[in-house]
């Protein structure tokens, strides 16, 4: 079979659909590599070294497309790009079904078999498919080196003879994965950062970043299904616009990622809150695709309002096209090699990743797929959760009363009246005693590391015994002597089986 990488016919686009690492991948899986010439030289990958990891190249765009059995690209193809096609190829790249009926038409009058990377369900097993999220990650990056470049100053506070920066203070609004990428990279560059989400769930992502949660004074979880957020009640939105507006007046730069999938992104910075910032601040908005969250941005542009820059790029991840390109390699080699090798190539619906990405099957619209049906443990009531504490049967036979009882065997044997027998008696009643304590009290999961103290306290009592076995009573510090060696040699034991654990046999 041949796999086909043409190039992007989208003037704006930079990106490859697979970058030369990727090559190896594919021809284990017995696909005949084609790219088409110039493809990957926006995102710095020339032919050279695509010829040089195993594929050929063709100048032909025509001839190409043609002989394609898999079509790998990143676009959907335009109109002109359909007729060229072959007949029941099989097509992978974004789709936007949603929006592109009359394309899912035309391709579906070739008996096209088209594989969507937007459409990849968000569940675990997909992860590494998810080119979204990809993209979405470079996109949260790439954000704010665009913010810093239209911003007047340092990031980072910095306190120098010639005067004092104050550090930038940057607004976050969305905490997915865009928003979690702006985070960190905003704070790696020493910016002040604090994040907004309807999810509470993302507080803890936000802090580990070293951003800063804004939290409402509302019950209401934001989680959605597959990974996104919900619409809120009209109340929540009447809150959290109010500290968007305070917010605004006091931060220098507003990044926002909220879109909700199939509708038009939520308007979250009005007009007056604009014209109550800063002079010099920016706004990028990454919801700009589905009409931005910025009531003044405009798709694809960059303009500036009331002193405010406003950024509304749709390509943001085709400014970084290196990096953007393999990411998204990575994701087709892991889709690809679910669809198996060249022998065994089959579009098998019973899988849930496959099914949910199928938007047309052999020309026929498959989409929208059935919904990804997520066990969820019932929870049990209140009432049955509960129960009456059992109260616990305590053993006669006490560590207490056993040692008790020792003591008093131990003195009745061997006390002839001497004080130096009852003050070894005294020292070994106090050991027992602070050895119960410190170990039975421990976590059952924690034994292994006191394993270390346990050993060293033994060797004392090894040392002690010695010292103590040509005394007046040999075969106390005999007995000390015996149990101490057990509990050394088991307790080297013990660390040698779990250090076997660790070695690669």
């Amino acid at each position: 079979m041949k796999l086909v990488v043409p190039k992007e016919s989208i003037s704006s686009e930079k990106r490859v659909a697979i970058s030369p690492e990727n090559i190896s991948a594919f021809e284990k899986l017995g696909y005949e590599v084609w790219i088409e010439s110039g493809a990957g030289d926006l995102a710095n990958f020339p032919d050279n070294l695509y010829v040089q990891s195993g594929a050929r190249i063709a100048d032909d765009k025509t001839e190409l497309w043609l002989k394609a059995d898999l079509l790998l690209k990143i676009n959907p193809p335009s109109n002109d790009e359909v007729g060229l096609i072959k007949e029941g190829a099989t097509l992978i790249s974004f789709a936007y079904p949603a929006r592109n009926e009359e394309l899912l038409q035309l391709l579906g009058k070739r008996q096209i078999n088209w594989m969507a990377m937007d459409c990849i369900p968000r569940i675990s097993r997909a992860q590494s498919m998810d080119a979204l999220s990809s993209m979405a990650n470079v996109a949260g990056y790439r954000a704010v080196v665009e913010a810093s470049h239209e911003f007047g100053r340092f990031f980072t506070g910095q306190i120098t003879a010639a005067g004092k920066v104050p550090p930038a203070k940057i607004l976050v609004i969305g905490a997915g994965v865009a928003g979690l990428a702006a985070i960190g990279a905003a704070r790696n560059m020493g910016a002040i950062v604090r994040a907004f989400d309807t999810r509470p769930a993302v507080q803890e992502e936000v802090q580990s970043l070293g951003g800063d949660f804004l939290m409402l004074d509302f019950e209401e979880d934001g989680a959605g299904s597959g990974g996104y957020a919900k619409v809120m009640s009209k109340e929540f939105i009447e809150a959290e616009m109010k500290l968007f507006a305070e917010q605004a007046e006091e931060v220098d730069i507003i990044i926002t990622t909220a879109m909700i999938p199939g509708k038009k992104s939520p308007v979250l910075i009005t007009k007056e809150m604009v014209r109550s910032m800063k002079p010099g601040s920016v706004i990028v908005d990454l919801a700009a695709e589905g009409g931005g969250n910025c009531e003044l941005t405009e798709k694809g542009r960059s303009k500036v309002e009331h002193g405010v820059t406003i950024l509304g790029y749709t390509d943001l991840p085709s400014r970084l096209p290196a990096q953007s390109s393999r990411l998204y390699g990575n994701n087709l080699v892991k889709l690809v090699n679910l669809l198996g090798t060249t022998d065994q190539f089959a579009i098998n619906q019973e899988d849930e990743i496959i099914r949910g990405a199928l938007v047309l099957d052999n020309g026929n619209i498959s989409w929208p797929p059935p919904k990804v049906e997520v066990s969820v443990q019932p929870v049990k009531p209140i009432e049955e959760s509960i129960k009456e504490p059992v109260e616990e049967k305590k053993s006669i036979f006490s560590p207490g009363l056993m040692l008790g009882g020792l003591c008093i065997l131990l003195l009745a044997m061997g006390w002839k009246g001497e004080n130096e027998f009852l003050d070894q008696l005294t020292v070994f009643v106090l050991s027992c005693f602070v050895g119960y304590m410190v170990v039975w009290n421990v976590t059952p999961s924690l034994h292994t590391p006191l394993m270390s103290v346990t050993n060293a306290i033994s060797g004392i009592i090894v040392i002690g015994g010695m010292l103590f076995v040509s005394g007046s009573n040999p075969w106390i510090a005999g007995v000390a002597i015996f149990l101490a060696t057990i509990n050394i040699a088991g307790g080297f034991l013990v660390t040698h089986r779990m250090l076997k654990m660790f070695r690669k046999e």
